[in-house]
C-alpha cells in the first residue's frame, strides 16, 4: 500500500456497503455503533479500519458540516475522496501493522487472544472466547473520556460472536450510552451467535462474497501463477483470506489429504473415521470451508472422469458431490462445524 493511498481505496467489490458508509462520511452522521456481517476474507475489516481512518485523518478534521465538506475549503476533486488522505499522522498509524494492532492512540482492536494474560489483568489466555476482562481493560477502562486527539475514539470488534455472555453484556451498556463522538464496529461471520441486544443497537452493513476475478487479482498480485490462482479462486467461494490460505503449499497439501481422508473414510462405512473427521473439523473449522469446496469439487471431477470411461460409479460419485456442497451451505448457515461433517460422511457413506 502506498504511503498516501487510503485504506477505502483497497475495497472491491462491495459497492452497497461502501455506499453506506460513504453517505455517512460525507454527511458528517455516522452512526455509534456498526454490525459489519459477511463470510470472512471478504473486506469487512477493511472497510472496519477506512471507516476509522477518516473519523481520525487530520485533514478531514472532524465534522465535516463545520469544515465545508468532506475536505474543509479545499475545492472537491471531480471524483469525491470520501474516505481519509491516507497521507497524515492520524492515517498511517491508524492503518493496523503486522501484529493485527494499530498504534493511534484512538483507535482500539478487540479480539480474542489479542493480548497477553498480563496485558488484561488474566491468570490464564483467552482461548474460548472474548473475556470481560478484555472489555473492562480496553472499552469500560477508556469510555468515560474523551478521545486522546479529540476527533474520535474508535473501536474495532474482531469476530464479535466470540465474545463471552458477560463480555457482551458488559459491551452493552456502552453502545446503549455511548460516550461523545465514540465510534463501535463489530465484525462478524455468524451475527445470530450475538446477542439480539448487541444486534438491536448496532446498524448493520453486509458484505457478500467477492467475485472469483477479485479473488484470482489479489491471488495475482502476490506472485501466485495464473493456472493455479483460476483454480484456487473458484475454490475460494468469494474469500480472498481462504483463497490465500489454499494458495500456500502446505495448506494445498493439507486440502488434498483432507479430500483424501474423507472418501476414504465414506468408502469404508467406519464409524470411528467419520467421528474422528468431525473432531478435526471442530479444531480445524476455520479451513474448513476452503477443505469442503476442494473436496466438492475434487469429487465431481472424479465424476465426470467416470462418466467419460462410462463408469457405474460416475452417479455415486456425483451424489457424494453434492452431499459436499450440502455441507458447505450448511456451514455457511452457521452450522456446527463437527456435526455438519458427521452428517455428510454418513450420507456419503450409504
Amino acid at each position: 500500500m502506498e504511503p498516501d493511498q487510503p485504506l477505502f481505496a483497497r475495497l472491491r467489490a462491495q459497492p452497497t456497503a461502501r455506499r453506506i458508509l460513504e453517505r455517512a462520511l460525507e454527511s458528517g452522521r455516522v452512526h455509534h455503533a456498526y454490525l459489519f456481517i459477511g463470510p470472512d476474507g471478504v473486506g469487512k475489516e477493511l472497510a472496519a479500519f477506512g471507516l476509522a481512518q477518516a473519523l481520525l485523518c487530520e485533514a478531514r478534521g472532524g465534522d465535516a458540516a463545520t469544515q465545508g465538506g468532506l475536505f474543509g475549503a479545499a475545492p472537491a476533486p471531480a471524483t469525491p475522496q470520501t474516505a481519509a488522505c491516507g497521507a497524515c499522522s492520524a492515517c498511517m498509524r491508524a492503518a493496523p501493522r503486522e501484529d493485527g494492532r494499530p498504534v493511534h492512540p484512538d483507535l482500539v482492536v478487540l479480539e480474542r487472544g489479542l493480548y497477553t494474560p498480563q496485558q488484561l489483568g488474566r491468570r490464564t489466555p483467552e482461548t474460548q472466547d472474548l473475556s470481560i476482562d478484555q472489555v473492562r481493560t480496553l472499552v469500560l477502562a477508556r469510555a468515560a473520556f474523551p478521545p486522546h486527539e479529540g476527533r474520535a475514539k474508535v473501536f474495532i470488534v474482531r469476530r464479535a460472536e466470540e465474545m463471552s455472555a458477560s463480555a457482551a453484556n458488559a459491551l452493552l451498556k456502552t453502545l446503549e450510552e455511548p460516550g461523545d463522538r465514540t465510534h463501535f464496529i463489530l465484525l462478524s461471520a455468524q451475527p445470530d451467535a450475538l446477542l439480539p441486544t448487541i444486534r438491536s443497537r448496532t446498524l448493520l452493513v453486509r458484505f457478500g462474497p467477492l467475485p472469483d476475478e477479485v479473488v484470482f487479482d489479489v491471488l495475482s498480485a502476490r506472485g501466485v501463477t495464473e493456472d493455479r490462482a483460476r483454480t484456487v479462486a473458484r475454490l475460494a467461494r468469494g474469500s480472498a483470506s481462504v483463497a490465500i490460505s489454499l494458495a500456500d503449499p502446505d495448506t494445498s497439501d493439507a486440502r488434498e489429504a483432507f479430500v483424501s481422508r474423507v472418501l476414504e473414510a465414506a468408502a469404508s462405512r467406519d464409524l470411528r473415521r467419520v467421528i474422528a473427521i468431525g473432531e478435526d473439523a471442530k479444531k480445524d473449522k476455520g479451513n474448513l470451508a476452503g477443505y469442503l469446496g476442494a473436496l466438492a469439487a475434487g469429487v465431481a471431477e472424479r465424476a465426470r472422469d467416470a462418466a467419460a470411461r462410462g463408469d457405474a460409479r460416475a452417479e455415486a460419485l456425483a451424489l457424494r458431490g453434492s452431499h459436499a456442497l450440502a455441507a458447505l451451505e450448511h456451514l455457511d448457515g452457521n452450522g456446527n462445524p463437527q456435526l455438519t461433517m458427521e452428517a455428510m460422511l454418513l450420507r456419503m457413506s450409504m
